[in-house]
């Protein structure tokens, strides 16, 4: 297994939409193996395929404390939603910063699985959250997309403040 590199914001890449997956061989398996390896070493709780610049509707995600229940979403739909919760966010994309954000409470959502097998799950709590927020990386979007351009704009200055000290 290999760690990808995760893209940061501002990079444009992570505003590319993915494509869905059509073929299930090797290779995605070994790209799925390698977000999971990615996530964990992170550490987080999700990761979406736009995050490590592959740019297919692949999700992988691990929401129990123990980092023992890993799934894999292919080629998502949200097909269900209730309720409204808000819960702070964070994103391996936008290290160290987090921000209350306004999702659906409860979901189902209709995937494939790693082997192209159809599914269902509901979901609430963390992971309903967890796979709203990555299959928003799916379509391009961001967490901090959510916010004002003020605390966008903080945000990405100081990313970028960042990622200049480390080059030094």
């Amino acid at each position: 297994m290999t760690r990808l590199t995760i893209l940061e914001y501002p990079d444009a890449r992570l505003r590319t939409r993915a494509l869905p997956v059509t073929v299930f061989d090797a290779a995605l398996q070994a790209l799925v193996e390698d977000m999971f390896e990615t996530m964990y070493a992170a550490p987080g709780v999700g990761l979406a395929a736009t995050q490590v610049d592959r740019h297919l509707r692949l999700i992988t995600a691990d929401c129990s404390e123990e980092q023992n229940r890993p799934l894999v979403f292919i080629n998502p739909t949200i097909l269900s939603q209730t309720g409204q919760s808000e819960l702070e966010e964070g994103c391996l994309s936008v290290p160290r910063f987090y921000e209350w954000i306004g999702r659906a409470e409860c979901i189902t959502v209709g995937a494939l699985d790693r082997h192209g097998k159809a599914f269902e799950l509901e979901a609430d709590g963390l992971l309903s959250v967890c796979i709203q927020h990555e299959m928003d990386h799916l379509e391009g979007k961001l967490f901090v997309d959510y916010l004002s351009e003020l605390k966008r704009g903080r945000i990405r200055n100081k990313l970028e403040k960042d990622r200049r000290g480390r080059a030094l």
